[in-house]
């Protein structure tokens, strides 16, 4: 049982941390209402009073110093603080995919990096995460997917504070990629 109510926790403040993160700066008479009808989606009214899971939420992630209060003429406005962001980046990445066109453009991304030793945690988290996206690794610091994938890379740039190190390429052709093709089940037009 105790499992489940922190599950729905996590999952309520994941809800406020990106509908705050969305606004950048949010008043709590707009957060509600956004964050009310996200939750009415997980939640049967009835049993439960999301007005009060909201304000339950934001109260946890202030204690935990992830938000922080503003108040402007008279108004009550939230917004992340560093930590929040951090965690929201998190969130983020725990849900990261790349999208499966209905059919391949042929063109390859190659992810390039050169990650100095000293770094070697987060290097080796970065290659955890490549493969956990599909990436099929070439080198140990060069990875291949067939999908359009940039935005999927900036935010591992961002989250692991790497974005000089790390290099995004789109090719039109790799020699001999036919195993490629094979491990992605894709149609070779070349």
């Amino acid at each position: 049982m105790k499992k489940i109510i922190t599950e729905k926790r996590v999952k309520i403040a994941k809800i406020v941390l990106k509908t705050i993160g969305v606004a950048g700066f949010i008043s709590m008479a707009i957060l509600a209402p956004n964050a009310l009808q996200a939750l009415g989606m997980f939640y049967d009214r009835k049993k439960y009073n999301p007005k009060y899971q909201v304000n339950k939420a934001v109260a946890r992630l202030k204690e935990k110093g992830l938000v922080e209060f503003r108040n402007e003429n008279g108004k009550i406005f939230l917004r992340l603080t560093k930590k929040g962001k951090t965690e929201l980046l998190k969130y983020q990445l725990q849900e990261l995919t790349i999208k499966k066109p209905s059919k391949w453009d042929g063109k390859w991304r190659i992810v390039i990096f050169d990650i100095k030793e000293y770094k070697r945690r987060i290097r080796d988290k970065l290659r955890q995460t490549l493969e956990t996206l599909g990436f099929l690794k070439l080198q140990n610091s060069v990875w291949v997917h067939p999908y359009e994938c940039e935005e999927v890379i900036t935010i591992l740039k961002s989250h692991f504070h790497i974005g000089k190190d790390v290099l995004y390429i789109t090719a039109e052709r790799i020699e001999n990629d036919k195993w490629m093709c094979q491990k992605f089940s894709l149609v070779n037009n070349s």
